[in-house]
């Protein structure tokens, strides 16, 4: 009988255990004990990229481990999640990541279901050519152009529907293929932000083969998204961003991510309250 009762006992124990566990990996959105998620682009050179050997760099990886740090995580407790454009929204719903930092531009249609901190960084649509290339000077050359961009993109269809019609749209899987077309001479020009584009540029292997035109073509201002009405975490991040502009860092993670590429990056943007 006492053998029965023991067992029962630390089979209930067990069983108690493992429910506030469950209960309690849910309780706090983006935690997991003294450690946090955050969703970053992995696939984005500059930005946010996952390297081969497991570790993560970009101007975005950057700013996340700053803000991470301000609000009392160091580097070694960050949870690095994917986070892919068309998930960011799903992933800070569901409580899968605390914040995203992943090139994500604030709109309207955004902001109905996430909230933004930030803006951090103001970016605009541009073009990448080759560096030997003088013919493409504003988007109205591109009329009689190969222009690439990715499957989708809004930024392609930009310049398709409003600035450059006649040009001869091409459509790729992802950007690698646009730049090795570039590379080719197969296409004349790639579009998408700057600060991807320069991003790319930046990477060893291709520094020295390409160049911005510096248009201005659209205004993209990345925001860290975060779960909607979760005002205090705003106002933290916020505050990070902040302090980051004011003692320097900001300006100096933005020349060692983007500067090999000669991208005149903006100012940095001030925080929305």
């Amino acid at each position: 009988m006492k053998l029965r009762s023991v067992s029962a006992a630390a089979a209930a124990a067990v069983v108690l255990a493992l429910t506030a566990t469950a209960c309690g990996s849910g309780s706090d959105s983006g935690s997991n004990g003294d450690k946090i998620n955050i969703g970053i682009k992995f696939d984005q050179p500059g930005l946010g990229l996952k390297t081969p050997d497991g570790k993560y760099a970009g101007f975005d990886v950057d700013v996340a481990t700053y803000v991470a740090k301000e609000l009392g995580y160091s580097e070694d407790k960050i949870n690095w999640k994917q986070a892919p454009s068309a998930e960011r929204e799903n992933l800070i719903k569901n409580g899968d990541v605390k914040f995203v930092v992943a090139s994500y531009s604030i709109n309207d249609k955004r902001k109905k279901e996430v909230d933004f901190a930030g803006p951090y960084f103001l970016t605009h649509q541009d073009l990448l050519v080759r560096a030997d290339d003088n013919s493409i000077t504003k988007v109205e050359d591109l009329n009689s152009k190969k222009l690439c961009s990715v499957t989708g993109s809004t930024s392609a269809q930009n310049v398709k529907e409003k600035l450059a019609p006649k040009a001869d749209l091409q459509q790729l899987g992802g950007y690698s293929e646009c730049l090795t077309g570039l590379e080719n001479k197969a296409v004349d020009a790639l579009t998408t932000d700057a600060s991807i584009l320069a991003g790319y540029a930046s990477q060893k292997e291709l520094q020295g083969k390409f160049k911005l035109v510096g248009l201005k073509m659209s205004d993209e201002n990345y925001g860290i998204g975060l779960k909607k009405g979760d005002d205090e975490l705003r106002g933290k991040i916020n505050k990070a961003l902040e302090k980051m502009v004011s003692d320097g860092t900001w300006e100096k993670l933005v020349k060692k991510n983007f500067g090999p590429s000669g991208y005149k990056y903006e100012p940095a943007p001030a925080v929305q309250k």
